[in-house]
């Protein structure tokens, strides 16, 4: 079977960071991806965020345990495991993504590591720099065939090195700068990109 790679927020459960900064009521921490490609340093001024306002691991954690993942979702992987191996490739952390990994049927979820301290977020650790795209290659190396979807810069990369890369609910300026990539607004029309991209 081929692999499917799928980014987790955006694509499957609304961006973490955003209910956080709703739900905490600061609004610095709705900053993501879409904004800031450079992933290093984005979370160097989250983790600053978090400092400056007193934000505790507790309280993103009772957030994220509120929330779930986005209408048609959990279908769509469900329909996704029938046809590929299907794994999440995320920019996310271990500590704040297991509920939502529990709701969706706990797919292979392959992301990264908080810091933690006196329950405080005060570092973390990338599993290796551009993990998206190394995981791509290592399934390539396996002689995987792999389809990619995403929404973000921090996607690009992978969706660039899949056989197949699918932008999903992208914002227009990540429209603008990648055109290579078709672009799906829906989970009906990702099946559909899927199933197309698994019959060439």
């Amino acid at each position: 079977m081929d692999v499917a790679c799928l980014d987790l927020e955006g694509v499957l459960v609304p961006e973490i960071w955003i209910r956080v900064a709703e739900a905490t009521g600061v609004p610095e921490l709705r900053v993501t991806t879409r904004d800031i490609a450079d992933y290093d340093e984005l979370m160097t001024y989250r983790l600053k965020v978090l400092a400056d306002k007193g934000i505790t691991l507790s309280q993103i954690q009772a957030v994220i345990a509120e929330m779930g993942p986005m209408p048609g979702a959990a279908d769509f992987l469900d329909w996704l495991r029938q046809r590929f191996q299907v794994v999440i490739l995320s920019d996310t952390f271990y500590e704040f993504a297991m509920p939502l990994m529990a709701q969706l049927g706990y797919p292979t979820l392959l992301c990264h590591k908080l810091q933690i301290a006196d329950d405080r977020v005060v570092g973390y650790a990338l599993r290796q720099p551009n993990a998206k795209k190394a995981s791509v290659q290592a399934f390539h190396q396996l002689n995987f065939r792999v389809v990619a979807t995403g929404d973000s810069y921090n996607d690009t990369a992978m969706l660039g090195e899949a056989d197949a890369g699918i932008l999903f609910r992208p914002p227009a300026n990540v429209v603008a700068e990648f055109p290579q990539f078709p672009v799906v607004t829906d989970y009906a029309e990702l099946r559909v990109a899927f199933a197309e991209a698994l019959a060439r």
